[in-house]
């Protein structure tokens, strides 16, 4: 099968690439930035990328077009497309149908964690030797791509998304999946360009639950109640919880090593160095789902213990005179407000310079303006990319001298550098690439 995508260059449209041709099939593909580093890795494996969305493309006559969420009416190839009647189908359900059809699907869905908890589950499997296809929004670093086949083993991990499939198809990504193994790791308002308010998200959520077999498991953060609220309105499937006493929970000991009980019953101790108790969450889910795949609660405890992390979750990307530089993907306020608890915990008195880009539609929109100034308290010093949400700097009022905004790139990062010194934790959160502001900082610390 020759199939043509159009979005190709998204984590998740490029991870159906690799996979596809990875399965035989000819693959083609578009998109409006072919740019590394997605695109030396797309033609490294013999995928011809067309930068825009130009109707002659057409020409290629492929079996059937693929095409990403971020395709919209009036865009001239699919345009071209719908008028000439030619086969197309979203992402979401060419995998359904081509890929993820016998396999055991492991998906893992909820506001925040999906990919970290996504990335822990398929190294669990892996280091089990269950070798397990996967398809990340994002690259876990014990395994240095976002997808694979894995055409010999039964065991399918997704990141489960619960934004919109395609512009034809308005339902959540993840209702294509079918699981038996399903993750909910915790749910809150979010995608407001999407969604009208937080029952509406809920609304999908419980699509996804009505589809996981009777057979299969679904694993819940028995601390949200908007998941509780989710289950309460039907399910058929068994569930395991965590984060409570009365179900799978873990506890942080004096030297970081975490133990891990089910109910009263020590399970084992897990040492490893990922901070904050979001991760002890996002393990205990990982743990419970790969133990459901057959997976035994030591050898999961063991994997864990060698698990890297993902690329842009408090990844660091550099120290220059003893001031260090994190990445992380935070861009809503429940993720922010974690994230640098978690860096508080390891970095204890010294500073931690929080700089912000308000780069998502939510975030844009302003939606999580009353929330913004809390979840950025606990940072000493916050400097925040207003160029695109203007709202922001009335929103950080709260903060006063503490916080700083700027329009201007390079104003930031001199002014970040500026207040630097040696101690400090500079840590920058945005869902994009910031533009390369890791890069410029310490370049900047340098001179």
């Amino acid at each position: 099968m020759h199939i043509h995508i159009l979005g190709i260059c998204g984590t998740f449209m490029g991870g159906i690439a690799a996979i596809a041709r990875k399965s035989g099939h000819t693959v083609t593909g578009c998109d409006q930035d072919v740019y590394p580093p997605m695109s030396t890795q797309l033609e490294s494996q013999g995928i011809q990328l067309i930068p825009g969305y130009s109707p002659e493309q057409i020409q290629l006559q492929p079996d059937i077009f693929v095409i990403g969420n971020v395709v919209t009416r009036g865009n001239p190839l699919m345009e071209e497309i719908l008028n000439r009647n030619l086969p197309y189908i979203s992402g979401p359900q060419w995998l359904s149908e081509n890929i993820l059809r016998n396999r055991w699907v492991l998906a893992v869905a909820g506001t925040h964690g999906k990919t970290t908890t996504s990335s822990m589950l398929a190294w669990i499997l892996e280091y089990a030797g269950l070798n397990p296809g996967f398809l990340i929004g994002g690259i876990p670093e014990n395994f240095g791509i976002s997808a694979r086949i894995g055409d010999s083993s039964p065991f399918f991990v997704i990141e489960a998304d619960e934004y919109d499939t395609a512009f034809f198809d308005k339902r959540s990504k993840f209702v294509h999946y079918h699981p038996r193994t399903a993750i909910l790791n915790n749910l809150e308002f979010d995608h407001a360009d999407i969604f009208t308010d937080l029952s509406a998200i809920e609304r999908q959520f419980h699509h996804f639950v009505r589809i996981v077999p009777n057979n299969g498991l679904i694993v819940a953060n028995g601390t949200d109640q908007n998941l509780k609220r989710v289950l309460q309105q039907g399910c058929w499937t068994p569930v395991e919880t965590f984060g409570t006493e009365n179900s799978w929970h873990a506890k942080l000991q004096d030297n970081h090593a975490i133990d891990i009980y089910c109910h009263d019953a020590l399970q084992g101790q897990l040492q490893w160095d990922l901070l904050g108790e979001h991760n002890r969450m996002n393990a205990l889910a990982a743990l419970i789902a790969a133990r459901h795949a057959g997976v035994p609660v030591m050898v999961a405890i063991e994997a864990l213990a060698q698990f890297k992390n993902v690329k842009r979750r408090m990844e660091k990307r550099g120290a220059i005179n003893d001031v260090t530089i994190y990445d992380d993907f935070a861009h809503h306020p429940t993720a922010i407000q974690t994230t640098i608890n978690g860096l508080r915990a390891h970095a204890g008195k010294e500073r931690i310079i929080a700089v912000l880009e308000p780069r998502s539609n939510t975030m844009k929109m302003g939606v999580w303006k009353d929330f913004l100034a809390d979840s950025l308290r606990e940072a000493d010093h916050v400097f925040c990319f207003t160029r695109d949400a203007q709202w922001a700097k009335a929103a950080l009022m709260p903060l006063a001298e503490k916080a700083d905004c700027f329009d201007d790139m390079n104003q930031l990062v001199q002014a970040i550098c500026a207040i630097a010194r040696p101690g400090d934790h500079i840590l920058i959160m945005s869902n994009g690439g910031f533009g390369g502001i890791h890069e410029k900082i310490l370049s900047a610390l340098k001179k």
